[in-house]
């Protein structure tokens, strides 16, 4: 294989890992392989010379979302001028934003997928890595106060909650009310219609 063709393969691998991971995250990782390589903008047959297989690429993805992540608690941090406390609540606040309540695609992994992974077997890449990735998630959220698990698990509660009673009354009682420093929830109880006044979005972290 020459030089250009072994660049493009790549490229290949890269667009469907990306798009894959974007595509479990919204859909989740029933999403059949024609139907994301069609996404992808590849053929269909070109998968099998990237991917030994589909679970192959859920790890790869997983792995690729996890790393998403742990890129924004470093932007949130460098935002913050490394202040903990004020990227802790940046991030808590975008996470409960609207605008992520409706971007599963491009959100938190762990709230995204964790219905597959409760059914991937424990010895999987894919498993391994988001036991990891909660983990990790939740040492970055501990204060001195606070444990870092239980503040994941309020964040992961009202955001799974506003978007399974979409378009029903229950989402304006879908978010908690804990008090600072917990999680704050979003504003009008995560029935507002476009990105909140003042917080950087979610995918900007």
């Amino acid at each position: 294989m020459g030089r250009a063709s072994r660049a493009q393969a790549q490229e290949n691998r890269k667009r469907i890992v990306e798009t894959a991971s974007q595509l479990f995250r919204e859909q989740g990782t029933h999403v059949s392989v024609a139907d994301l390589m069609k996404a992808a903008g590849l053929t269909h047959g070109g998968f099998y010379k990237q991917f030994a297989s589909k679970e192959a690429l859920i790890d790869e993805a997983t792995t690729h979302a996890f790393g998403e992540l742990a890129q924004r608690h470093m932007a949130a941090l460098e935002l913050h001028a490394g202040q903990l406390d004020a990227a802790q609540q940046a991030l808590i606040d975008a996470y409960l934003s609207v605008e992520h309540r409706d971007s599963p695609a491009d959100g938190c992994p762990v709230a995204a997928l964790a219905g597959d992974m409760a059914r991937e077997p424990s010895n999987h890449e894919a498993h391994r890595v988001y036991a990891k990735g909660v983990s990790d998630f939740a040492d970055w959220l501990a204060t001195e106060d606070q444990d870092g698990i239980t503040r994941l698990c309020t964040m992961l509660g009202a955001l799974l909650l506003a978007r399974a009673t979409k378009d029903s009354p229950c989402r304006r009682r879908s978010s908690p009310q804990p008090a600072r420093p917990s999680p704050r929830p979003p504003d009008d109880g995560g029935l507002g219609r476009g990105r909140l006044a003042g917080r950087e979005p979610y995918s900007r972290l």
